[in-house]
């Protein structure tokens, strides 16, 4: 009869790719269920529904257990519970996020580099992988996930003063100013009062069980930005780009304010990076090349993806359906699909590491040219 025993002999042989570890060593294979006709089932406990490559673990595990002689072989997949404990070293005491396990922020240093249009197709490509997510919309005055995800209810509120989040496509949970304020109005607020609700939202909002939070900052590095890396359990960030030298130097100034407040950045996406002609299908570079890797390079920042410019998908924010729901076939969507499954490899790798990312302060004539 087979042992338990051998059952982890036999598949420790399986590696994870990312973490380097092999399944029983990092604790992924448990409840081990043995029958006398040999039936053998287990489940694999990973770190995140949405892991890239459960389907492989599986099946991988199966057929060892059938060649070390399992009459048949089941494994059930599942994801850990409970919050994952990451940088930055800070305590934070919030009941409401207990069951939130990673706090993902996606930043920029400017306006305009389309960092919601990059928050959204994040959160929907997350919650087709089978994560759980949430959106905080924190761009106190231009919020725009109410346009992004089609939202028309407003959050329900309760007698504690604490609000439940409006659910969209693809079940994702949302939580934006939009909701708040009247669509042709300017929420025009003085720094502390903007600081203020932004607390509100990290601390009164019933989020759940949640995979991953993404938390869409405002622009910038100012109050807002650095009351929400005070208050927030961030676990690390996302740096939102686009190709021209401007930009990039103000992707820096994002990445020195995370390095600032000890939380890790686990990779940059370079949105609008070329033009993809609808009528030729023909790439086209519209703003300076090649920039994202460069400072990817310089400063060991991972780069996600590259985002292209196509006139089909360029409607789907306004029209409330992110394009990886919308056009999941377009080169743009299988982009982001493909940042996704980069952003979840590279959490974990985090998890497992708990290193941080440092000196960011570079000109961009030091940063070295991309090789030929």
């Amino acid at each position: 009869m087979i042992t338990e025993e051998q059952i982890l002999r036999v598949l420790s042989s399986v590696q994870d790719p990312d973490l380097k570890k092999n399944i029983v060593e990092l604790g992924f294979v448990r409840n081990i269920q043995i029958s006398p006709e040999n039936d053998v089932t287990l489940d694999l406990v990973l770190t995140t529904p949405a892991c890239p490559i459960r389907d492989r673990f599986k099946n991988q595990c199966e057929q060892i257990l059938l060649n070390l002689g399992a009459r048949s072989a089941t494994v059930e997949l599942k994801a850990s519970n409970g919050r994952v404990e990451t940088a930055p070293a800070q305590q934070f005491d919030n009941e409401l996020l207990k069951n939130v396990k990673r706090i993902v922020g996606v930043a920029s240093g400017k306006g305009g580099v389309g960092k919601s249009t990059v928050t959204a197709n994040l959160a929907m490509a997350l919650s087709l992988a089978g994560a759980r997510v949430g959106v905080l919309d924190a761009d106190i005055y231009g919020p725009s996930m109410n346009i992004m995800f089609g939202v028309d209810a407003a959050p329900e509120i309760f007698d504690d003063k604490t609000i439940a989040p409006v659910e969209v496509k693809g079940g994702i949970s949302v939580v934006s100013m939009a909701m708040f304020a009247e669509s042709d109005k300017a929420t025009i607020w003085r720094g502390p009062m903007a600081s203020q609700m932004i607390q509100n939202f990290v601390h009164r909002v019933r989020w759940g069980e949640l995979d991953y939070l993404l938390i869409d900052f405002p622009p910038g590095t100012g109050d807002i930005q650095l009351t929400l890396t005070q208050q927030c359990p961030l676990n690390c960030a996302v740096v939102v780009t686009t190709p021209q030298e401007v930009a990039l130097a103000d992707c820096r100034k994002g990445l020195a304010m995370f390095d600032s407040v000890g939380v890790p950045v686990v990779g940059i996406v370079e949105n609008m990076s070329y033009f993809i002609c609808d009528g030729c299908g023909k790439h086209h570079n519209i703003f300076r090349t090649g920039g994202g890797e460069r400072i990817s390079k310089a400063l060991g920042v991972p780069l996600l993806g590259k985002v292209p410019l196509e006139p089909s998908v360029a409607d789907c924010g306004d029209l409330g359906t992110p394009a990886v729901l919308r056009y999941p076939n377009s080169e743009s969507g299988r982009t982001f699909a493909d940042i996704a499954e980069k952003t979840i490899r590279a959490i974990a790798r985090l998890e497992n590491s708990g290193n941080t990312l440092h000196n960011f302060n570079y000109r961009w004539d030091e940063i070295p040219l991309e090789d030929k």
